[in-house]
């Protein structure tokens, strides 16, 4: 068995969870790698044992079992741009907040290990979108995929943009709003859902485009194919906008084309049977809280 785990260095609230999953593994005589960072920083000033460590760049294969995410979603998101298109099952341990990613609970960390030695966890693959800018090699040009969603929203002024917006070379609409988020299924439990999109399962072969703040009022969240290519060109009073790739931003110059598209490869991630996408919806959003329930 062999094992990536990865985390925020600053997360000291996680590190005893992280030791006990250490043991775990040590049990079954697992090989285990720690990202360089989060061991030099915060691991090894609590741990007698040495491990080796991996990078964004270099340390992991095809060969790793399961790479563990200790944080919230966002260390998840993060925890993306190292697997990239390996293939590595992924699993959260949420330290964090809402955790709709991250959602093993820390106190049953130990169970990381155990359930997964049983097999009592499927495998459901992530799709991704991924984005070409017209003319602009900066901050995307590595890693130009996001596993939440591709926003595209206004700089530098608090008046709206207009996003004109093309599926498949057709002419959808001119958005007037703060931006649109372009959300996957995974991401439509994010920044989508909280701009009014809808709930939307892993599996479905779906993307969604979410305006953010819409000036047209009958402008609502649309939900379409994932073989979609959309087009999108922004305007505006300023000379920029923002095109946010999960947690990466960038500045674009207003008017450049800008392509999204579902990526060719995707993220998996390890669903275990005591933690399902139903169960998290019901825990996290509180779905039959309702008495009458």
């Amino acid at each position: 068995m062999k094992v990536a785990i990865y985390g925020l260095t600053y997360q000291d609230n996680a590190l005893e969870y992280v030791l006990e999953l250490l043991q775990e593994l040590q049990k079954e005589s697992a090989q285990v790698y720690l990202e360089e960072d989060f061991y030099n920083n915060l691991v090894a000033k609590k741990s007698s044992e040495t491990y080796k460590t991996f990078t964004s760049d270099q340390g992991l294969d095809t060969s790793f079992d399961m790479f563990v995410s200790f944080g919230g979603d966002g260390t998840i998101l993060r925890a993306t741009t190292y697997v990239k298109d390996l293939g590595i099952p992924i699993v959260g341990v949420n330290t964090g907040r809402l955790g709709f990613l991250s959602t093993f609970k820390k106190e049953d960390v130990r169970k990381v290990v155990q359930e997964f030695i049983k097999g009592d966890y499927a495998i459901v693959e992530r799709s991704l979108v991924e984005i070409k800018v017209d003319g602009y090699e900066g901050e995307f040009k590595n890693l130009n995929f996001a596993l939440n969603e591709i926003t595209v929203s206004r700089k530098d002024t608090t008046s709206m943009i207009t996003v004109e917006t093309y599926l498949n070379g057709e002419y959808l609409t001119s958005y007037w709003a703060d931006g649109l988020i372009v959300s996957t299924p995974t991401g439509s439990t994010g920044y989508s859902l909280s701009c009014g999109g809808p709930v939307i399962v892993p599996t479905a072969k779906s993307l969604v485009l979410t305006p953010i703040a819409p000036h047209n009022l009958n402008a609502r969240p649309l939900v379409i194919s994932d073989e979609t290519i959309i087009r999108l060109k922004v305007s505006g009073r300023e000379e920029n906008h923002l095109i946010s790739l999960d947690s990466r931003i960038a500045s674009v110059q207003n008017e450049t084309e800008i392509e999204i598209k579902k990526a060719g490869f995707s993220i998996k991630m390890i669903e275990y049977t005591s933690e399902s996408f139903l169960k998290t919806l019901r825990n996290k959003l509180l779905w039959g809280e309702d008495k009458r329930n």
